[in-house]
């Protein structure tokens, strides 16, 4: 995500971290690289001027100037105006008590992901506790609500629908949907409302007496990343008609440039509550805007990252296998358990753009995307036998294991030796008291 962005703003923080002294000539010259950087990512031309006007200003002061690290300092202003950018700090839904019924409104065009982005916010919503039910109001796009129907399916929590309802029968069903909550103890209700391919009259008819009926305690507009400055102008389209209270930005993993981010605050004042960061249920991730702009400047977002670890890691079984390891029965098994874990965080381009220090450094089009999925293939074409004893696993047995993964007997061997080698790796850390000890340590106080 934000790739090109990223790759700009990383050369320049590389490059201007590293001075001694900075110049006013230096300061110029950083900020017209920025200012490109900006409109080549699509950023709203007032929100660039802005931007600049306000860095050149504060970097000029003593500040940077006569500072005794005046890189890093130059490098932290970048920094906290790109937060203030994306919004300061993150802006969390406001739900009224789990004795009250709160209700989600979710507003947008055709095409922009309001649906998934609906499922994805109720399986949040109930991991956190609360018991929510969506309601399909979408009555228009064809298939809308079967597909909200299998989504709700998919994560265990209910759907309201009316059969044979028509395009005309949004404010009813919403009315009913509220009914149906009260009666069955909901405390949460998103309602997902029909969208079209542009704005008009119709639409914003429907939408406005559905709100009127529904009385939402956040109305979200879910605008597609992609689109850049035209998620902008439809924010305040809707805005100006419906009052927003937030904005969900989807397909933000796909969104090279990052130009809608970085406008929508400044523009409607409106927070950006959560990012969709891909296909999956669980991508889904609250909106921080200094992590974000940790990712933008290159240096990454560990925090969401040992979240991610939090979410996905099952502590029980990472208990065993701490005492696997300690009694050196590390098997195949495992190594294929920890590939899920990992598969569970994300994709390897996600996980990378985290790291400190990797993030723009890598050219992902050089990493090997499949070759989990190949060594988990050859994992799982073992018998239960060779999984717990890799040392039985002979040239006949490594043939037919390659054949049974459509993979090459290289690609088996080359598995083992690196089971060998993690083994063994765990092997000495298991030995290491002191230093387990103090990762434990550290891992706990991360709760």
């Amino acid at each position: 995500m934000l790739e090109k962005i990223t790759n700009t703003f990383g050369d320049i923080v590389r490059t201007v971290s590293g001075k001694s002294t900075i110049t006013e000539k230096n300061i110029e010259e950083t900020v017209e690289k920025i200012k490109m950087a900006l409109l080549e990512a699509d950023v709203n031309l007032r929100v660039v001027r802005r931007f600049v006007n306000a860095t050149v200003e504060e970097a000029k002061g003593e500040k940077v100037l006569r500072a005794v690290d005046p890189g890093q300092q130059f490098v932290k202003i970048i920094y906290d105006r790109i937060v203030k950018l994306l919004g300061d700090t993150k802006v969390d839904l406001q739900l009224k008590g789990p004795d009250t019924q709160s209700v989600i409104l979710l507003l947008g065009l055709q095409g922009a992901g309001k649906t998934t982005a609906a499922h994805k916010l109720a399986a949040r919503l109930a991991k956190n506790g609360r018991k929510p039910l969506l309601v399909a109001c979408d009555l228009v796009r064809p298939a809308a609500v079967e597909q909200l129907r299998q989504l709700g399916e998919k994560i265990n929590v209910p759907v309201y629908f009316e059969e044979g309802a028509t395009a005309s029968d949004a404010v009813k069903v919403a009315k009913n949907g509220l009914s149906h909550a009260k009666k069955n103890g909901f405390d949460t209700i998103i309602v997902d409302t029909a969208g079209r391919l542009q704005i008009d009259e119709d639409m914003m008819k429907e939408l406005v007496d559905v709100k009127k009926v529904v009385d939402p305690v956040e109305t979200v507009l879910v605008a597609d990343a992609m689109t850049g400055q035209n998620a902008v102008d439809i924010a305040k389209s809707f805005d100006e008609q419906l009052g927003l209270t937030g904005v969900i930005l989807t397909k933000f993993d796909s969104d090279a440039r990052g130009g809608a981010a970085l406008s929508l605050k400044s523009i409607t004042n409106k927070p950006i509550l959560f990012i969709g960061t891909g296909e999956k249920t669980e991508d889904f991730e609250p909106f921080h805007p200094e992590r974000i702009a940790g990712r933008i400047l290159g240096m990454g977002d560990i925090v969401s990252l040992v979240e991610k670890a939090k979410e996905t890691v099952d502590l029980e079984n990472a208990k065993k296998l701490e005492k696997k390891m300690a009694r050196n029965e590390f098997t195949l098994d495992d190594m294929l358990e920890q590939f899920e874990q990992v598969n569970k965080m994300g994709s390897v381009s996600q996980l990378v753009e985290m790291i400190p220090g990797l993030s723009g450094q890598i050219d992902e089009s050089k990493l090997n995307f499949d070759g989990m999925k190949h060594q988990k293939a050859i994992i799982q074409a073992m018998t239960k036998k060779e999984r717990a004893n890799h040392l039985i696993i002979g040239p006949s047995r490594r043939k037919r294991i390659a054949k049974g993964s459509g993979t090459s007997v290289a690609e088996v061997n080359k598995l083992i030796k690196q089971f060998e080698k993690t083994k063994l790796t765990m092997k000495k850390l298991a030995k290491n008291k002191g230093l387990q000890a103090k990762l434990m340590q550290q891992l706990g106080g991360l709760g």
